[in-house]
């Protein structure tokens, strides 16, 4: 894996919560918020992080922009949202040999507050202090991953995954 890189949080942060939507800007396909799609339905859309702190970092997300996951999504709409993390899982887990998939959601009303849920595999080998949250802090730097190996590692994750849809 290679090392990560500063990355100016403060920027970051000051951006998120003054530009719109960046998941409704990938959905509308808008070329600032492009990302590496690795899947798109009706109603779900998955692509890779811009600012992987592990490779195969990729956020799941419902194409409507939803906000609170309790109340702006049916149980049916949500079981299939998750149906999409279980499956991107198990296709992470093939392509980088993951010791584990880490599966949680943020956002907030201030900022990123679509709703999406971000699928992190963890690398074999990685010492514990380096593991679970500090291995998804952007604060302990991220990875800088040419455009091409993006779009490598983007097509070998959609493989997997439309193998996972083929068996389910």
């Amino acid at each position: 894996m290679s090392e990560r890189q500063p990355f100016d949080l403060a920027t970051y942060l000051d951006g998120i919560g003054s530009r719109p939507c960046f998941i409704c800007g990938v959905v509308r396909g808008d070329p600032e918020f492009f990302h590496h799609l690795v899947f798109e339905d009706a109603e779900t859309i998955i692509f890779l992080s811009k600012y992987p702190t592990l490779p195969g970092y990729c956020l799941v997300c419902p194409k409507a922009h939803r906000e609170d996951l309790a109340v702006d999504l049916t149980t049916e709409q949500y079981l299939r949202l998750q149906a999409h993390v279980h499956r991107l899982s198990r296709a992470l887990k093939q392509v980088f040999a993951a010791e584990r998939i880490y599966v949680l959601s943020l956002g907030s009303q201030q900022a990123n507050s679509h709703l999406h849920f971000h699928v992190v595999p963890l690398p074999p080998g990685i010492p514990l202090e380096q593991q679970q949250y500090h291995a998804l802090m952007a604060e302990h730097g991220i990875l800088h991953i040419a455009d091409n190996e993006m779009e490598r590692l983007a097509g070998k994750v959609t493989k997997a995954f439309q193998a996972e849809i083929a068996a389910s």
